[in-house]
């Protein structure tokens, strides 16, 4: 017995010879990538610009530039009222990825293999690469944030 508690207390010592944790690996960086840029955008009325579309006002954040190109994010701004006749358009996009985040109002869209989707203030949705979709219709202070890799792409009307 006296073995025993020999033992028991010889495991809870703290050993004389500590390991060390093993060092994480750095992470892998993208080769080929240039630095980012830290960049800051504050909200202004006049940094709404027309753009793609005549019924959309964007408000570009500079990612773009602070990334070299690898990313693009904007806030559109719909321009009441909506006229289906102008922004029901079936198109794609020829992007690598794209989100998109309602900050206000409701937009509907149709997408490709999805149907008819209301998306109101806190929604979210990626489209995946080149799908074919649809503006349907949007409230009249309808706002998103969108996010597009690589920032300068190629949009496609099918109509």
């Amino acid at each position: 017995m006296a073995e025993a508690k020999k033992k028991a207390k010889a495991r809870a010592r703290p050993s004389a010879t500590r390991k060390r944790a093993p060092r994480r690996k750095a992470r892998p960086t993208s080769a080929g990538r240039t630095k980012q840029r830290f960049v800051v955008s504050h909200h202004r009325e006049e940094d709404f610009e027309t753009g793609l579309r005549a019924y959309a006002q964007y408000r570009d954040l500079g990612i773009a530039k602070a990334t070299r190109g690898m990313v693009r994010a904007h806030v559109i701004r719909f321009v009441p009222p909506c006229d289906p006749r102008e922004v029901s358009k079936r198109h794609y996009h020829a992007v690598d990825f794209q989100m998109v985040y309602v900050l206000k109002g409701w937009i509907k869209t149709e997408i490709d293999g999805q149907g008819e989707i209301l998306m109101r203030a806190g929604s979210a949705w990626v489209q995946p690469p080149r799908v074919e979709h649809v503006v349907l219709d949007y409230s009249g202070d309808c706002e998103v944030l969108e996010i597009i890799l690589p920032a300068d792409f190629e949009t496609v009307e099918l109509e």
